[in-house]
């Protein structure tokens, strides 16, 4: 499949398999991003995914059929199991269950899904998605790797609260990190060749990005964070990337795939973002504060869990405020002669241009990017994104807005904004 790897994810013509697990209703999701990018997509179900979502929901979403029984006799006149096998380029089956991993594990065909993926030649894909301690039992791990050796390619699964009530892994890939993994790497990348330096204006840059939300404890089992999904962060980091930049990415905690020939850094609370940003700034050429840091953390995290007491109808909590990261890069960067260009992000609900002057100015930054979080289906959690930028370089101050579009494209755009700038400030 080394040929499929190369070709455009428009052009795929993609079998989703969808099997019995409640995240089979991010099936829906994923279907439409399918779609939206250009994707042929025919969906098959097992029998007891269609308890968790109907085939209808599918079908308005690709335009296609739904199938759901080997042994139809209108699909089975023409042999229709073997000519969807042959149809398909990629078999994607999202979620995947315990189950499923398991019949396939061993070779067998007792439904449709099964069938078609011992059938087909295609590229095959799965996102796990099951219960934690399913997914850590002895079985289902000896399972994986098996699939693995059989040429699977394995999605996921990542950690977080499940519907169950358990936290830990086996919640299957957000729709969207599962898109990401799908886009196939440049033609030059697959062969290990870099990029043309046509297509590489960052060649030779470092870039560092922070993304994502931060954690502050209050006890062992609660903490203060924010809505922040680390999709702009993470989109960033993989258009430098595909810009030829090295990239160092600073994560928060969120369900996220790290993006192509990124380097990452995991981390929880402030403090350490604040002490990862500090040391990996201090070789960069371009630093972008995506993350939407804390303002606050706890004085002093309980030990233990905090209780409710009878009679008591508040709780006072003790806070202090949390290093401002962007401000402390900007600060050093003066304070080295003039590396990195930094780049800042300001997340407001009014008054949009005027915090993000302000901002820009009071803490020293060269770029800001500035978004409303209060527009309807952009901004944090959304697959889309406006901004307005505005900026210092050699040229003097300059500022864009950039419509509403695909946090993807979005991000390409800051980062080339971000390179023109940089490239055109003096040199200290």
């Amino acid at each position: 499949m080394a040929t499929q790897r190369v070709r455009r994810l428009a052009s795929r013509r993609i079998l989703l398999g969808i099997s019995a697990g409640i995240a089979a209703y991010k099936s829906a999701q994923l279907a439409r991003l399918l779609k939206q990018a250009g994707c042929e997509v025919r969906v098959v179900m097992t029998e007891g995914a269609q308890a968790f979502i109907t085939p209808l929901t599918l079908q308005a979403l690709t335009g296609e059929p739904v199938r759901t029984s080997l042994l139809d006799p209108e699909a089975e006149a023409g042999m229709g199991h073997i000519e969807l096998a042959r149809w398909a380029e990629t078999i994607l089956i999202a979620p995947a269950t315990a189950d499923l991993m398991a019949r396939l594990a061993q070779g067998m065909a007792d439904d449709l899904l099964t069938t078609l993926c011992l059938a087909s030649e295609a590229e095959k894909i799965m996102a796990p998605a099951m219960n934690q301690a399913m997914w850590r039992h002895i079985a289902t791990q000896r399972n994986a790797k098996r699939l693995e050796q059989d040429g699977w390619r394995l999605l996921g699964p990542a950690s977080g609260d499940q519907a169950c009530g358990d936290v830990g892994p086996g919640r299957m890939l957000e729709p969207e990190a599962i898109m990401a993994e799908l886009i196939p790497p440049s033609s030059a990348a697959v062969h290990g060749q870099a990029p043309a330096a046509e297509d590489a204006p960052a060649r030779g840059l470092h870039v560092v990005i922070t993304a994502g939300p931060t954690r502050e404890p209050l006890d062992p089992v609660r903490y203060l964070s924010n809505h922040s999904s680390g999709k702009m962060g993470f989109a960033l980091a993989a258009a430098a990337a595909e810009l030829g930049a090295r990239v160092s990415l600073i994560s928060g905690p969120v369900n996220l795939p790290t993006p192509q020939g990124v380097e990452r850094t995991d981390v929880e609370t402030a403090l350490q973002m604040h002490e990862a940003s500090r040391r990996l700034a201090a070789d960069c050429d371009l630093f972008i504060g995506c993350a939407a840091v804390a303002d606050y953390r706890a004085a002093t995290a309980a030990e233990h869990k905090i209780k409710k007491r009878e009679g008591e109808e508040g709780l006072t909590l003790k806070l202090i405020k949390n290093p401002d990261i962007i401000a402390d890069i900007a600060h050093a960067r003066d304070a080295a002669g003039g590396r990195p260009f930094v780049v800042g992000f300001a997340a407001e609900t009014r008054d949009l241009e005027a915090y993000a002057r302000d901002k820009l100015t009071r803490k020293r930054l060269d770029m800001i990017v500035a978004n409303d979080v209060s527009a309807a289906g952009l901004g944090f959690g959304a697959d889309d994104n406006a901004a307005l930028l505005l900026w210092r370089d050699g040229e003097g101050e300059g500022g864009e807005q950039l419509p509403p579009q695909p946090k993807t494209e979005l991000a390409r755009a800051v980062i080339e904004r971000a390179l023109g700038c940089l490239t055109s400030r003096p040199v200290h």
